[in-house]
């Protein structure tokens, strides 16, 4: 059941436009903690911390954690919340622009846990992925369909699930009702995690995402017409280079698997580089 905010809470109201919907739910709380695995050796990252909640849950397992909020209304609440509990430090800033390195140092291992708004979600996630210094691992509460796009299978897959995949392994743990957020989102969300390849893909990141992006440029119509058009090579071309790699011109993006989008991108006609 939806719990209500506490009595140093009752003067705050969430802001639609940050995507405030606030975790309350103890034993959701819990569970994120145990799918991260924190332990007490544990660096962990939140981002967007709002009342505390899951901040007090990560902090009772981890070593240390950092907690960034973009919104200054929160801080106050935040220092009463977390009051006493010495192994927190709270970032005032927008995770997306701040440079939260000096809080890390270089190569130092670290988690990442989150309640993330919708409207961040993509950009965070490509954001640490491409890090230099990416999360070990990252467990984070999204959409339910946003969490289902990112998991997609060929025959389902989007540019998010390919993005997301080619840096990274990702499972859904767990749905989790609407009705444990405060105030009540539309949808229901999923807690997903997400474990950095290591290594990482041999292909050329920037090859590999171009490809990408052209061959969902119009997600419906064939890879023929899409590569052809967006990558400007002629359709003969690309025929042979789909067949080199035993896909039909004839599918669509939604088919392709990882391995087939990462083929590609090793066997890109020569042309594409002049």
């Amino acid at each position: 059941m939806r719990k209500s905010p506490g009595q140093g809470q009752s003067s705050f109201r969430p802001q639609k436009g940050l995507g405030q919907n606030f975790l309350r739910q103890k034993g959701v709380l819990n569970q994120m903690v145990v799918v991260a695995e924190i332990n007490s050796q544990d660096l962990v990252l939140e981002i967007g911390p709002g009342l505390g909640s899951l901040t007090q849950a990560l902090a009772q397992k981890a070593r240390r954690v950092v907690a960034i909020e973009k919104d200054g209304r929160l801080i106050p609440i935040l220092s009463e919340t977390l009051q006493g509990l010495g192994n927190v430090e709270i970032i005032l800033g927008d995770a997306l622009k701040l440079n939260w390195s000096p809080s890390m140092s270089r190569g130092q291992r670290y988690k990442l846990v989150a309640n993330l708004p919708y409207y961040i979600t993509q950009p965070i996630i490509r954001r640490f992925l491409e890090a230099e210094n990416p999360p070990e691992l990252m467990v984070l509460l999204l959409q339910k369909e946003v969490a289902q796009r990112i998991c997609a299978r060929p025959g389902e897959m989007s540019l998010l699930a390919a993005s997301v995949q080619f840096y990274a392994e990702a499972k859904i743990v767990d749905y989790v009702s609407k009705r444990v957020f405060w105030p009540k989102p539309k949808v229901d969300g999923a807690i997903i995690k997400i474990i950095a390849r290591c290594p990482k893909p041999k292909a050329d990141g920037e090859i590999f995402f171009k490809i990408v992006r052209a061959g969902f440029s119009q997600p419906r119509k064939q890879l023929l017409s899409n590569l052809s058009r967006k990558l400007d090579l002629p359709r003969g071309t690309v025929e042979a280079w789909l067949a080199e790699n035993r896909i039909s011109a004839r599918q669509r993006p939604a088919d392709l698997s990882l391995s087939d989008w990462l083929a590609l991108a090793k066997t890109l006609p020569q042309p594409l580089f002049s």
